[in-house]
């Protein structure tokens, strides 16, 4: 779990949040052909967002997205798209894999979450797992549809 004693102050934790929340990364939507899109939304939340995400030779180009949502999801879906630019698919998905067992509360290697990390503590709200995923799981789809797997 995490050892950065910074990264286990609440205050610190809450501070990450709220600024990708009010500033949010990557928070706009193109209208280009080269990206995919997967809007998603929340039947138990305000969330209702699009993502997007333009991936070149197995290398995740870019991510944008746009749309209604909450503190939690605006502002895990802004570290997300910071944490997953410019790595490729196989790095993307390691690091969704361990969000994802963060996020469970499993072990999980939180030296690759960076930022992200401030969501460790989101399992404790079962109400608030969904928000924390919802841009995740847009990326997740988007990565299966450039590789060709359909659910």
């Amino acid at each position: 779990m995490a050892e950065n004693s910074l990264l286990n102050d609440p205050m610190i934790l809450r501070e990450l949040i709220m600024d990708h929340y009010q500033y949010p990364h990557n928070h706009k939507l193109v209208k280009d052909d080269r990206y995919l899109s997967r809007h998603m939304a929340s039947d138990s939340c305000i969330d209702d967002i699009t993502v997007q995400a333009n991936i070149e030779n197995g290398i995740i180009k870019d991510i944008q997205f746009d749309g209604v949502a909450c503190t939690i999801s605006t502002a895990s879906t802004s570290m997300m798209s910071d944490l997953l630019i410019d790595k490729s698919i196989e790095e993307a998905k390691t690091i969704i894999e361990e969000y994802n067992k963060m996020i469970n509360h499993e072990d999980y290697d939180a030296d690759i979450l960076e930022e992200a990390i401030a969501f460790q503590n989101v399992y404790k709200q079962a109400n608030r797992i969904k928000c924390a995923t919802i841009g995740w799981k847009a990326i997740e789809e988007i990565i299966k549809e450039s590789e060709g797997i359909n659910d």
